[in-house]
């Protein structure tokens, strides 16, 4: 993944700036609050949910399992309709052929459909090294370039923003990029969109490259699908000459067949719709409309590695419906910038650190920011058992360490840090082997409670730092079991 969130504290860190915030929580709660009592609304009209769930995860699976052959089949579907495949390993190689693409067309300018893909490589940052502009045209998206932000939910990046605030960053910042937003701007919701409506018409008729993700790929015709609300990705996929999508490998469905689940379950998980007002779908190129040019770039980017994993290959399930994000009460208080990756919340916690690596601090941290509730699993459209596979990660980061790339081999750095907790377990694995030390140390641990502090010194104050350790008995339960007759009362 790219290195565009690399360097940022641990989520610990950074999450206890986050809730000090109290105009970012109070965006965050009113969000995901409203969101959340829409999607609850909109599933329960669909009698079948559980099994549409299952059927998503079903076929998933099946596709992850034959991801190469469903590959190959993409590749010549795409290919026998005009279009041309590029394939790239990681997200330097997919930045430079993107940008060659861009050259070869002489055009210093892009227009983008909102993309997780294309922010993951960091794209627009490889784009403007070499002098091409990329310009976000989803609002939300829009609003975070504006503001030179950085995305903080899946569906709607600027939800760390109110009103006021976007009002503010549209007036600031709109000149710089373009046509300035309306003199007496107010921050009501129909005003903000006419002004993100105006800046943005004059770049649609103007750009002749467009750069796009895809939400799905359908390896049977080789068509591509974009969900979306706005109509800007219907403007960017049919209006410039060139169209360069860049995907990653698991979004592939083998067959048309298999979208109708998805169509059903991503617009209720995601914005509590019925379907999305717009489903945009194309195959390769026309001679009567669209793009001249179509480019399809495939990435990989740790995928493949993720894939080797029997537990945390079920992230590459993921739709991006962020109806996970919505239900968790860690993202509501610490928002999304906090996880250091496009990808934040519970999805982020178990997909970021598989994809990138856990070497980086961020990285290591990002399976232990959850309370591990299971509310995620609960509206995961295609059943993700995030919580198994936060622990999982846990487990490999704190036993074998890291997974990190040398070379073309996949090693299992030793661990660091943990020692206190390893030391703590081999104390207790000799204790529970010798009854007598056990009850001698019980005992003597008894007797002296009152002397015993609420708070663990050193290492301990990260988890006793927001609670209190459990007091001590009297004495311990072996002697009230023996005093008391096994509970019955009396000596023996």
């Amino acid at each position: 993944m790219s290195g565009t969130f690399v360097g940022m504290p641990a989520f610990p860190v950074a999450a206890h700036e986050a809730v000090a915030n109290q105009t970012l929580r109070g965006n965050l709660r009113h969000a995901t609050h409203t969101i959340r009592g829409k999607r609850e609304k909109a599933v329960a009209e669909v009698s079948d949910w559980a099994e549409l769930r299952e059927a998503g995860k079903r076929i998933k699976d099946h596709t992850l399992r034959h991801l190469d052959r469903y590959l190959v089949q993409l590749e010549k579907s795409v290919t026998a309709a005009g279009g041309i495949v590029h394939w790239a390993a990681d997200a330097d190689e997919a930045n430079r052929i993107v940008t060659r693409l861009v050259k070869e067309t002489g055009e210093s300018e892009v227009v983008k459909v909102k993309s997780m893909a294309t922010q993951e490589i960091g794209l627009n940052e490889a784009l403007e090294e070499e002098g091409i502009r990329a310009y976000e045209t989803d609002l939300a998206e829009l609003i975070v370039q504006l503001g030179k932000d950085r995305p903080s939910h899946i569906l709607v990046p600027a939800i760390h923003r109110n009103r006021g605030e976007i009002r503010d960053i549209f007036e600031r910042e709109m000149s710089e990029w373009g046509r300035p937003a309306p003199d007496g701007l107010t921050d009501t919701p129909a005003e903000l969109a006419e002004a993100a409506r105006l800046h943005l018409r004059e770049k649609f008729l103007r750009a002749k490259v467009g750069v796009s993700g895809a939400n799905f790929m359908i390896a049977e015709t080789g068509t591509l699908v974009v969900v979306e609300s706005e109509g800007n990705g219907r403007m960017c996929l049919t209006l410039p000459e060139t169209l360069i999508s860049v995907v990653g490998i698991e979004k592939i469905l083998p067959t048309w067949q298999d979208l109708e689940v998805f169509l059903q379950t991503l617009p209720r998980s995601s914005t509590a719709e019925r379907m999305n007002p717009y489903t945009s779908m194309w195959t390769g190129t026309s001679d009567e409309d669209g793009p001249r040019a179509f480019h399809l770039v495939l990435i990989d980017n740790g995928r493949t590695d993720t894939l080797a994993d029997e537990v945390g290959r079920q992230a590459l399930r993921c739709i991006r419906c962020s109806a996970c994000l919505n239900v968790c009460p860690v993202y509501e208080r610490a928002g999304g910038h906090a996880y250091g990756s496009v990808y934040p919340g519970p999805i982020g916690a178990i997909l970021s650190p598989q994809l990138r690596g856990t070497q980086s601090e961020i990285d290591a941290s990002l399976p232990y920011a959850s309370s591990l509730c299971g509310a995620c699993y609960e509206v995961c459209p295609v059943a993700i058992d995030i919580p198994e596979v936060l622990v999982h990660l846990r487990e490999r980061i704190v036993e074998g360490g890291p997974v990190v790339r040398e070379g073309n081999k996949v090693v299992l750095k030793p661990a660091k840090g943990h020692a206190a907790e390893r030391a703590a377990m081999r104390a207790a694995r000799w204790a529970f082997a010798h009854p007598g030390a056990l009850r001698t140390g019980q005992r003597l641990a008894s007797r002296t409670r009152r002397l015993h502090p609420r708070k663990l010194p050193g290492p301990g104050k990260a988890w006793s730092g927001t609670r209190d350790l459990p007091p001590l008995p009297a004495e311990p339960f072996r002697d009230w079991w023996q005093r008391t007759n096994g509970g019955k009362g009396g000596a023996k």
